[in-house]
Parts: C-alpha cells; structure tokens; sequence
C-alpha cells in the first residue's frame, strides 16, 4: 500500500550541500559533474598540489624526496594522494606536506610507485588518475605541456574554514598584498603555504631563520615595528608633527630644514636619566652630524618621489602623503605569523593571536585600508626597490588595484578600524 509523499517536514532529511572551499576545487567538481576529464586535468594542470610526507624523514634528509603511499584496506591496493590547497588539513606537528605541480609529479613516477593517484580523497571532488610511465596517459600529457604553473595575480579566499570577519580576518588582511601578489589564499590561518619543506626554505633564504627562537625573535621585532629602518619612520614622524602642528600640508624644502634642526639638536649632547642616576651624553662629532643630516634629506628626496608615483598610480589621494611605514612590519608581521606554522615553527593559536597584534598595531597606526596600503607599498620600495619602480613596485600597485576593486576583496567588506 502506498501512502504517497511524505508530508512536509516528514521524511529522510535531503542530503547536505557541499560548498567546494575555493575556486579550485568548484572548478574541478563542475568538471567531473559534467563528466569532462580533459577540463579536470587542465584545472590540475594549472595548480600546485600538496602530497603527505613524513616531517622525520625530511628533517633527517632534506634533500631528498619523501612520499608517503596509501594502502586501500578494502582492495589492498596502494595510492598516492594528493590534495588541492582547500582540502588540507590544519597543520599538525607530523605529518606535513610538500607542494608540487602537477608536471612534476609525472616526471616523479618510478616503478615503485603505485597505479593509481587519488586527488581530494573522500570529496565529492575526488578524482583517480591513473599513474605509469609519464607520457603515456591524458593527463601527463596535459601536464606536460602546462609545465609549472606560474605565480598568478588575484584575489583567493578560502570559503570554508578560512576567517572572512572578526579580528583574525582583519588581521590577516594585513597580509593581503602580499597573498594576492603571489596568489595565495588570503584568509587562510592554517597555513601550509609552499608545503613544509618549502616554508622552511623560504625562512631559511629570506630571513635566515631555521629554529623556532629565531621565528620568535623576527616575529617580535616586526610586531613592534622594529625590523625596518629606524631613520625612515624619524623622518616620516618629523613630518607628520609639522602637519599636525601647523594644521596641512608640509613643504618639502622646510621638512628638510626641520630634520637638520632636529639632528643637530640631538647632536650637541644631553642630559639622560637612567637607573644610575644623571648623566650627560657626549656631543657627536660635526663631521658624522652633517652626513647624517645628508642622508636623512636624500632619503626625504627618495620618499616625495615615490610618493608622487603613487599618487599618479591611484595608491595615494591628491594632497595626501604617507605617514608612517609601519605597514611594511605590520603586514610582514601577519604573513610571518603564517610562514611560522607552515615551517611547524608555530602553533595555530600562536598564529592567530599574532594576526590579532597585527590587525591591531595597523588600526592604531593607519585610518584605512589605503593609508596601510601607501605604507606598506612604501617601506617595500625602500628596502628594495632603489627607485627603480620595477616589479618590487609594480606588483604591489596591481595587488592594490585588485584589493581596492574586486567585490569579494577584505579590504572593501572588514571594517579597518
């Protein structure tokens, strides 16, 4: 006997829809729902993909190459998986992950390898690839001919599991410019990055760090805003007080006045009040006085002239100036926090609070989301650049363009302050 259709609310619940976590992953589910494995493959083709490997044997052996295969209990037959940036896991201490492309991991295949990959195991966007000799299938052909896939500008977010409000987003977006540069996911805290091994590369070659103390001891300074020149900030505070002062804009001529003034004041010697008691500070001598007054102004020179640039580029509004570098700590600072974790340096909690600091610190320093930006754009040029306004600048105004324009950007949904 037949009943006919459960009324409303009666019944098997429907099943639960499942939200693809980035654009990789929507891509790569729309692809197989259609049933197009040449589509599949060139969305893989054009990613970095992670694989498992063990954090004892990298460590032991970093030069070397460390794949952990997956043996089906069901089939008894082995696997390698891999996975697209959305479908990591949270970082653990062991194990971690390496990032490849999927060209490589082609020219990876040797006879102990297993038949088949498994890409996103478990998720409705699982794909099995089958694995031999590279060439010989579709899919390492589509590999072979896309290569390793190259930095792409834009704007990614992770839409499950990543912070798009609150305080750890607004943190995070501290570090905007530099995700969207190299495009990475933005608000991702669960970092893995380049993978472990390539976050340790990174730390190792552009920091030099390679142990949790010295993580530690470069996330302090930059949260303090302490990594960068101290003259820069000296200066860009020198003119910030005339403004404040005199209620507008400061003439350039007269800021180099003032920061002669200021130098040679602090030159002549002073009275210091210490835990010892009283004591007088030796005059410095004329000839180290002047050419320090010498680079402060070439410096002044060197900052109006990139300042001018970035008015004409759209970074700065007319009449407006930046006021302070400290974006450039600040913003290093959210992305440290997540290089940390990626090396297995840092804890989730520990990155977290750090974005946090860093969020914070910006809010207190800077009005807006452009004013950070204009500082941060800033004190890159000037650790870098030499006024050459080459990719050290460019990139960062494209970054900028596509933060203040795209309507999924944090910097256009978070609140700066």
């Amino acid at each position: 006997m037949s009943f006919g259709p459960s009324p409303a609310g009666f019944g098997p619940p429907p099943p639960p829809v499942w939200t693809p976590p980035t654009e990789t992953e929507r891509a790569l589910l729309e692809a197989k729902t259609r049933g197009d494995r040449a589509a599949c493959y060139d969305v893989l083709a054009g990613v970095r993909l992670y694989y498992e490997m063990s954090r004892e044997a990298y460590d032991a052996q970093p030069d070397r190459v460390h794949r952990v295969f997956v043996r089906d209990l069901r089939t008894g037959t082995r696997h390698w998986e891999l996975f697209t940036d959305g479908m990591l896991p949270a970082p653990t201490p062991d194990p971690v992950y390496s990032r490849a492309s999927l060209s490589w991991i082609a020219d990876a295949w040797n006879p102990q390898c297993p038949p088949a990959i498994v890409v996103n195991p478990g998720s409705p966007c699982e794909l099995a690839l089958p694995y031999g000799p590279p060439g010989t299938t579709d899919w390492s052909r589509v590999a072979e001919k896309a290569g390793v896939p190259g930095t792409s500008m834009r704007l990614r977010a992770l839409h499950v599991g990543g912070a798009l409000h609150g305080p750890v987003a607004h943190g995070l977006a501290c570090g905007a410019l530099l995700c969207v540069s190299n495009g990475s996911l933005w608000n991702a805290p669960a970092w893995h990055g380049h993978g472990y091994d390539g976050e340790r590369r990174r730390l190792r070659e552009w920091w030099g760090i390679t142990t949790r103390a010295e993580w530690q001891h470069h996330l302090r300074n930059l949260l303090a805003c302490e990594a960068s020149s101290s003259v820069w900030e000296f200066a860009l505070s020198l003119r910030r007080t005339i403004s404040r002062d005199f209620g507008g804009h400061v003439d350039t001529g007269y800021w180099r006045q003032a920061v002669a003034t200021v130098i040679r004041a602090n030159s002549e010697g002073a009275t210091v009040i210490t835990e010892d008691g009283v004591t007088r500070t030796d005059p410095r001598p004329a000839a180290e006085t002047e050419a320090r007054i010498e680079g402060v102004q070439r410096l002044i020179g060197r900052i109006t002239r990139y300042e001018a640039r970035m008015r004409a580029d759209g970074i700065l509004d007319e009449n407006r100036h930046v006021t302070s570098v400290e974006a450039w700590d600040l913003g290093r600072a959210s992305k440290m926090a997540r290089w940390g974790l990626g090396a297995r340096f840092a804890t989730l909690a520990e990155t977290e609070s750090a974005v946090v600091r860093a969020g914070r610190a910006a809010a207190l320093a800077y009005r807006s989301w452009p004013d950070f930006s204009a500082g941060y754009i800033l004190g890159r040029c000037l650790h870098f650049d030499e006024e050459e306004f080459g990719d050290w600048y460019q990139d960062m105004v494209a970054a900028h363009r596509i933060l203040m324009t795209d309507a999924g950007s944090p910097w256009l949904n978070i609140p700066f302050r």
